[in-house]
């Protein structure tokens, strides 16, 4: 990991420590950024798509815990933020209306919100230290890590 790329990933944690918590922002904000936040992921799988790329394969070919494991736990940060996306989206009172849309079915998607929020800040608090070591190494020295 350069230090473009954890620049990069320690402004989309401190954003999404913003995001996780609308009554420090308000709604309106929470709901714009967690949008934004959407965008900032994709920067940050683009940023590692030759890592997941590699991982993958690496799970295939020689099969680890650790890489394989590493790979499911992407995988289900990825499930937890499209859900967390899509239930805020159609929970939304300030997005959606700017756009004059309206979705029916809120006490299924506030909930899922909910709980899908959650989940993702505990599936990112497990990555964070999963990825200590390196994290740690980068802020250290700004050695190169994949």
């Amino acid at each position: 990991m350069d230090k473009k790329n954890l620049a990069i990933d320690v402004a989309a944690l401190a954003v999404f420590l913003a995001v996780v918590n609308p009554a420090l922002t308000g709604i309106g904000v929470h709901e714009w950024l967690g949008l934004g936040m959407l965008l900032v992921f994709f920067v940050h799988a683009l940023l590692h798509a030759d890592w997941a790329v590699e991982a993958l394969r690496g799970s295939i070919a020689r099969p680890s815990w650790g890489r394989t494991g590493n790979l499911v736990l992407d995988v289900m940060i990825v499930v937890a933020l499209m859900a967390v996306t899509v239930s805020g989206i159609m929970v939304s009172g300030a997005v959606l209306p700017t756009f004059g849309w309206y979705a029916q079915g809120y006490y299924f998607w506030d909930p899922l919100h909910a709980m899908s929020a959650k989940a993702l800040l505990a599936l990112l608090l497990v990555h964070v230290v999963v990825h200590g070591k390196w994290l740690a190494r980068a802020f250290r020295k700004g050695e190169k890590h994949g």
